[in-house]
Order: C-alpha cells, then sequence, then structure tokens
C-alpha cells in the first residue's frame, strides 16, 4: 500500500496493491469562510522544509509570516548555521512561534491567508496540507512529492516550481474559495473515506486469496494472492 502514488517512484517494481490518502477526523478542524493576512509556515525546521523560501515570498509580497515549526535534534546545526540568522534578520514580518497543537493550532491554520509549503523532497504526503483545507485555507506549495496528487491547482491552492510562481500566487490566493478548499477535504480527505478505501483494498486481496485456496486461479497461470489485481491508482 503506498498513501500516494509519489511514494511508488523510488520502487516502481515493487507488488502496490492500491494507493489510499491520508484522512482525517471531518470535526478535527474548524472551517472559517474567511481568513486572515498573514501566511503560514508548519513544520519541521529541516533543509528539506525549506523555511528560507516562506520567508523569501513573505518578504516579497509584504505579508507576515508565522512559523510553527520544532526544531529537531539532528535539525539544530542547520537551524543554528542558516534559519537563526535569516529570522534575526527578518523579526519585523516574521513571528517564529514553535510547535503548536490542538485548538491552537487548528486557529493558526484557520485564520491564514494562505499556507506555505515550500518542500524541496518528495515528500510522500504532506498532512498539513488537508489539514489547511479542512480549515479552508488555500496552500501553496512547491511541486515535489504528493503535492500535485493533495492540490487542485488554482483551485483549492497554487502547486509552483519557482520563487517567483510562488510570490504570484500569493496575489492570486484571494480569487480561490475558502468553501471549494473545505468542499475538497471532505470528499477526498475524510478520514471515514480513507477507511472505506483500505476496506475496500483488502476485501479483493481476501477474495483473491479465497478464490486461490478454492482452485480457481490456476497454480499455472501466473496469478497469485498478491498479483492479481490490477493497482488501484488515485483512491482518494
Amino acid at each position: 500500500m503506498s498513501i500516494s502514488d509519489s511514494q511508488r517512484r523510488p520502487m516502481p517494481e515493487a507488488n502496490w496493491q492500491g494507493t489510499v490518502y491520508h484522512g482525517l477526523p471531518r470535526d478535527l478542524h474548524t472551517f472559517r469562510q474567511s481568513g486572515g493576512d498573514y501566511l503560514l509556515f508548519i513544520g519541521r525546521i529541516s533543509p528539506e522544509k525549506r523555511l528560507d523560501r516562506a520567508i523569501e515570498i513573505a518578504r516579497r509580497t509584504g505579508r507576515q509570516l508565522k512559523v510553527a515549526a520544532k526544531i529537531y535534534d539532528e535539525d539544530r546545526a542547520y537551524y543554528q548555521n542558516s534559519i537563526e540568522p535569516i529570522l534575526s534578520d527578518s523579526k519585523s514580518f516574521v513571528e517564529f512561534i514553535g510547535e503548536v497543537g490542538g485548538e491552537d493550532k487548528d486557529q493558526l491554520i484557520g485564520n491564514a491567508y494562505a499556507l506555505v509549503f515550500p518542500i524541496d523532497w518528495p515528500e510522500p504526503f504532506g498532512l498539513v496540507m488537508i489539514e489547511a483545507l479542512a480549515c479552508g485555507t488555500p496552500v501553496i506549495a512547491w511541486d515535489n512529492g504528493s503535492v500535485p496528487e493533495v492540490l487542485t491547482d488554482a483551485e483549492t491552492g497554487f502547486v509552483v516550481d519557482t520563487m517567483d510562481e510562488a510570490v504570484k500566487a500569493v496575489g492570486r490566493v484571494a480569487r480561490l474559495s475558502r468553501h471549494a478548499c473545505r468542499r475538497a477535504f471532505e470528499q477526498r480527505f475524510d478520514a471515514t473515506r480513507m477507511a472505506q478505501n483500505y476496506v475496500e483494498v483488502y476485501s479483493r486481496l481476501i477474495e483473491t486469496a479465497g478464490r486461490h485456496r478454492s482452485g480457481l486461479i490456476r497454480p499455472d497461470s501466473g496469478e497469485s494472492d498478491m498479483t492479481v489485481w490490477p493497482t488501484l491508482a488515485h483512491i482518494s
């Protein structure tokens, strides 16, 4: 099983049986019909998360940036050498909040103008993207990993490749419907939908195993318990 089609790329020869996207309880986050003026970065401070990109976007667009992030021990040197100096120079428009959770996180995401997800690695699934959609907050994200599978460009956010594109996207966020973001979450990333999709995949595998034991699949047919069913791509 994969949590995105992107996750399969390093091992295309693996016997993938389906892709089921992550889901969240429908009432975990609060939908807000309007957001604030600030950009938001949530995630670890590490080289591949590219907080520096988020800061540059805020600087070039003249918007405040709130940073809710945790620093792990293995990334502390990177933070001290590469990020802390940038934060020091950007105090006038960057607020470092630290790690958040619960109601504080819900309010922070829901009141944001947009979530910035400037990753520089093929992240299998960025959970914070669907947390933002649940709140109705659009996402501006780099075209890496699962991003183009999670976001619908120009509908629930913008998928970008360059800093210039990201800066332009900030100006276009106001045209997006926060209701459309929430609707995408409910239709594609609801926890019940996720559970149903897992059940569908495993039910097919169980049925295949039963056919094998019953002799409905011939030993010389080339079919096996794990390969008879075609890959169930884009189950969401």
